[in-house]
């Protein structure tokens, strides 16, 4: 560390004592603050989570995207294909990440080697040896359910690295809800103008509600609360990187625990 930032090196090397494995698949949920200052920014942690998972590795991110005409899904259904007849078509290669995902997205997003899906709504990113599998053909309807990225990351052995991230974000936990043993989902249906093979055209995305929930709840984020669960399991290995409090979790194991923890108490 030199004054006061982090290196990439030293960041790495905390990555693998904290049990990051050349070779492996990894969902990254990460605070840049939390981490604290790196050399080189955001690029100088992509560039450590590279070297910690090796040429043999792969990292994936959710990403979401900024959509222009998003508000159209504001408006009753029936008037959404009209509103957007004559909008410019969303690109899932231009469209910056929202905001909320945070900056590291942006930058692993537009990091040279990164590829994305088209989804609006399911939009990832990966790199690395398997990061083609993961978003290869991805689902368009149920992006979160199964064969999704998040599907194909729990089959390939892949974990969760969150690094200093907020306790409701653990995005491997929708794929949860759709294996959840409850009597009725929430269910949405968003509309967007995309570019196919003719042109310009409408086309609508229908998945559980990801936004508000898959059934009513009024207390604490249910991912929170399952996260919170997960850990005085004991599974999920824990320490620093950087200056964040940071675990791994193996995506398939908490899936099976969240599925099972809303099957209990979201009935």
């Amino acid at each position: 560390m030199s004054d006061g930032l982090i290196s990439s090196s030293a960041l790495a090397a905390d990555l693998v004592r904290l049990g990051v494995r050349p070779g492996e698949a990894l969902m990254i949920h990460a605070s840049l603050r939390a981490i604290g200052p790196v050399e080189g920014g955001a690029a100088g942690v992509i560039a450590a989570l590279d070297t910690a998972v090796g040429p043999d590795g792969t990292l994936m991110m959710i990403l979401g995207a900024v959509v222009a005409h998003e508000w159209v899904n504001q408006k009753p259904e029936a008037e959404r294909a009209a509103l957007l007849a004559e909008v410019a078509p969303y690109d899932p290669l231009t469209s910056p990440v929202l905001p909320e995902v945070g900056y590291l997205a942006e930058a692993f997003r537009i990091a040279p080697g990164t590829m994305v899906n088209d989804n609006p709504s399911g939009r990832f990113a990966a790199r690395g040896a398997r990061g083609a599998e993961l978003l290869r053909n991805s689902p368009w309807d149920d992006y979160y359910g199964p064969d999704s990225p998040l599907d194909r990351l729990c089959q390939m052995g892949g974990r969760v690295l969150r690094l200093g991230a907020s306790p409701d974000t653990t995005t491997v936990l929708h794929y949860a809800e759709y294996l959840a043993d409850l009597p009725e989902k929430r269910r949405v249906r968003r509309h967007y103008r995309v570019m196919s093979p003719d042109g310009p055209e409408t086309r609508s995305v229908e998945s559980l509600d990801d936004e508000n929930g898959i059934v009513a709840w009024d207390g604490e984020d249910y991912f929170a609360l399952i996260l919170k669960a997960y850990r005085e399991t004991g599974r999920a290995r824990t320490g620093k990187v950087g200056r964040a409090d940071s675990e791994l979790i193996d995506a398939a194991d908490i899936v099976r625990f969240g599925a099972a923890w809303m099957s209990d108490n979201l009935a």
